[in-house]
């Protein structure tokens, strides 16, 4: 019986033996029997070796690269606002401030209007800030011409800050008429206006020019009218342009005509 076993087992190991050979002959041995070919191998390895990248492409932005992004958009956002307040300027001189236009400022400042809004929230805030921005633009140039530390003289000072102020008003014709709006009727931003930016340009001036009469080189008169008089000398150029130009051909581009006349203003009031 153990016998008879033995002999049908060893009959079977070797027909399975036969047969495996058999299978083995006629499908060789390659990487695809086993699931996994030339090209899907290939195709894992770019896989990993691609991850690097597309990590890269989605991790934040370094610290170096946040920086230039934000001074690109502070320095739109400035030129936006510069370009806002040269053209609210524009409008309220034309139009008064019950006049003026948020749209047509945004029309003249090529922005959707609705930035200005963005930027300032009311049209009384625009308005407030154009006459900052105006007077800061004309300290700007007094500082640079005098600086904390000059030896300059009093009326010296006073012939720079107004002729300062010449060329300014050429340059920004609409500054005068601005102005001049709210000096017509009773404005409620000229209250503002004293008290909050030409309190502080007559502190600065009028010592100066106190002190050019003290020492006889500007002209002997109430001071205070002679700060009023120069301001008026200095803007008549721009405030009657027009008339100026159809009655005697002066341009305000034409900077020989422009010094002649402050010559005249300093032959006129300063000794």
């Amino acid at each position: 019986m153990a016998k008879a076993a033995g002999s049908w087992v060893h009959g079977l190991s070797h027909r399975l033996g036969v047969l495996a050979d058999s299978c083995l002959r006629s499908a060789p041995f390659t990487p695809r029997s086993i699931g996994v070919t030339a090209s899907s191998a290939a195709g894992n390895r770019n896989i990993m070796t691609s991850k690097p990248a597309q990590q890269d492409q989605n991790s934040p932005p370094q610290p170096s690269q946040r920086r230039k992004t934000n001074r690109r958009e502070q320095s739109r956002a400035v030129e936006t606002r510069k370009a806002i307040l040269d053209a609210a300027l524009i409008e309220f001189a034309e139009r008064g401030f019950d006049g003026a236009s948020v749209r047509r400022i945004g029309e003249r400042a090529a922005v959707d209007y609705t930035l200005i809004t963005y930027h300032f929230r009311t049209k009384d805030v625009l308005w407030k800030a154009c006459a900052e921005y105006a007077f800061e633009q004309i300290e700007a140039q007094w500082d640079e011409a005098i600086p904390p530390d000059s030896t300059m003289s009093a009326s010296d000072r006073v012939r720079t800050e107004f002729r300062s102020f010449l060329r300014f008003t050429v340059d920004h014709t609409a500054f005068h008429h601005f102005m001049l709006r709210e000096n017509q009727g009773a404005s409620p931003r000229l209250s503002w206006l004293i008290e909050n930016i030409l309190r502080k340009t007559r502190e600065r001036i009028m010592p100066q020019i106190r002190a050019a009469q003290k020492d006889g080189e500007l002209i002997a008169a109430d001071p205070d009218l002679v700060y009023y008089m120069l301001i008026g000398m200095t803007s008549v150029l721009s405030s009657l342009s027009g008339e100026i130009s159809q009655t005697i051909g002066f341009s305000l581009a034409d900077e020989a005509a422009v010094e002649r006349y402050w010559d005249l203003v300093e032959r006129a009031v300063f000794q």
